[in-house]
């Protein structure tokens, strides 16, 4: 890491040897945020072993499978890449193993409630090697490949089998032995602040992975602000009218359409609020069932920056999301979310290293962002004559819950607050499951910052677009607003703001 840290700082010196003002805007937005970045992960220090690679759901071994699932094959050398990816596996799982015995030795080992809830998930996944679904999805790229003969397509086949059983397998074997052997050895089932250096490491994380610089204390009093207004809006709505929260208890009727017209409407829908985006093709695929434990709902794939598609969505059936659920979840990895605006900055056809630098707070905030506006379509297909005020107190419930999980991450992890506090806090919601509340804490330990991606990220833009409201008066436009965020693209939030009304 001190040698990552030299780089970092290198690399900033470099940066700030360019003249500013002879710089394209295009070129000074990069450079604000390329410095913005070093400068970020210069800030880790000496807690980088509080790094976690691992987890149940959002850990590399967990994402891997589907990552080598999509991998593309465009010609031959993409095959013999891939095969050779596999060999690199084991190797990388030992270097993880060697950072987790450091973090032991530190005392920043895992508690054993994570450490049992990833080897379930490993577990999982190498349970039938024979069966392993990543047999089946190589088989079906390689014919869809088309280039191969029948004797080509079957000598492949049999060598992936082999390197599943001789070299991946065998890697998230030595992975679960190797983290078994450390159990025990984490001593803190508690949040961030409770290690050493843990506050200043959470610092780390909102400002690397949300993208956002604002003291944890301002946070801590938008999110509250947030949550009191969103409260008063829902008891105004339902004072008014009683029957709405009936009607939400039994479940809102929803227009029989499959997930692929979801998308397709919502394609349409959107031309009203944002810029059009035309000739945009997805796919739409389901997780296998040795995954829908440990995995989201539905997540949208990146696709490869050279070639833009293909654009893959993944729907989870564990979650067992439908109607107005699934239509909205499908706006956030669709239209007018993740799909969405990442092909819209890929066609201006920007500078290569802005997709190297990571803005999952912009990438999530986005797709949050643009949840009401999906809620507000979604009216169309609610089988109710109160379809409005439903769809929209379906959004408010969802921006409550996120802004509550949000606030809790903030109190678990930079306040301390264990899970009695955590509980207390929740059972003013409503919330009184011991279950839920377990699993709502466990998941907000092992995942710190995360729903500050999405709901920080959110207000971030909601925010920006009041300031511009105020700005530009009769003036403000609702598209032209995102055509501009688009058009900046994946940026830390002060980048955003600073150039937001620089932007033609």
């Amino acid at each position: 890491m001190q040698n990552t840290y030299k780089v970092c700082q290198q690399y900033e010196d470099k940066l700030k040897a360019f003249r500013y003002s002879h710089l394209s805007t295009e070129n000074q937005m990069t450079l604000d945020s390329m410095l913005l970045y070093y400068h970020t992960e210069k800030s880790l220090g000496d807690n980088y072993l509080l790094q976690e690679p691992l987890g149940p759901s959002l850990g590399i071994q967990a994402q891997l499978p589907v990552l080598l699932a999509e991998y593309a094959f465009y010609e031959d050398r993409d095959i013999s890449d891939y095969l050779n990816l596999l060999t690199t596996i084991r190797p990388y799982f030992q270097s993880i193993i060697k950072f987790e015995q450091k973090k032991s030795q530190a005392g920043f080992f895992m508690s054993d409630a994570t450490l049992d809830r990833i080897l379930a998930q490993c577990s999982a996944f190498i349970r039938n090697p024979d069966e392993n679904y990543m047999l089946d999805i190589f088989r079906t790229k390689i014919s869809d490949y088309g280039k191969l003969s029948g004797s080509e397509q079957q000598t492949l086949i049999l060598t992936h089998q082999n390197l599943m059983k001789t070299e991946v397998i065998p890697a998230y074997q030595e992975l679960m032995t190797g983290l078994e052997a450390l159990r025990g050895t984490g001593k803190n089932p508690r949040g961030l602040v409770y290690f050493k250096g843990g506050k200043a490491y959470y610092l780390y994380l909102l400002q690397s992975q949300t993208g956002t610089y604002v003291p944890v204390k301002e946070i801590e009093k938008r999110l509250s602000r947030q949550l009191s207004s969103e409260i008063g809006i829902v008891g105004n709505m339902l004072r008014q009218n009683p029957e709405l929260l009936t009607t939400l208890n039994k479940g809102i009727s929803f227009t029989e359409i499959r997930p692929a017209q979801m998308l397709s409407s919502l394609q349409k829908k959107i031309s009203s609020d944002f810029p059009p985006l035309e000739d945009v093709s997805f796919e739409l695929k389901t997780v296998h069932d040795s995954m829908k434990d440990y995995l989201s709902p539905a997540f949208y794939l990146t696709p490869p920056m050279d070639t833009g598609t293909p654009n893959v969505i993944y729907i989870n059936p564990s979650a067992n999301y439908q109607g107005l659920e699934l239509f909205t979840t499908l706006a956030h990895e669709g239209f007018p979310g993740h799909l969405y605006q990442t092909v819209s900055f890929e066609r201006q056809n920007p500078s290569g290293i802005r997709n190297l630098l990571d803005t999952s707070g912009f990438a999530e905030g986005w797709a949050t962002y643009v949840e009401p506006f999906a809620y507000e379509y979604a009216a169309d297909y609610i089988l109710d004559s109160s379809a409005s005020d439903l769809a929209r107190l379906s959004w408010l419930n969802r921006s409550i819950n996120l802004c509550m999980y949000s606030l809790l991450d903030i109190e678990i992890h930079y306040n301390g607050w264990n899970q009695a506090e955590a509980a207390s806090f929740l059972k003013a919601f409503g919330i009184e499951d011991s279950t839920v509340i377990s699993e709502i804490y466990q998941y907000i330990l092992e995942t710190p910052g995360n729903y500050l991606k999405y709901y920080w990220g959110y207000l971030s833009l909601l925010d920006l677009r009041t300031t511009e409201q105020k700005r530009l008066g009769q003036d403000f436009d609702m598209k032209d607003f995102h055509r501009r965020v688009l058009k900046i693209g994946g940026m830390q939030f002060p980048v955003l703001e600073k150039y937001i009304d620089m932007i033609e």
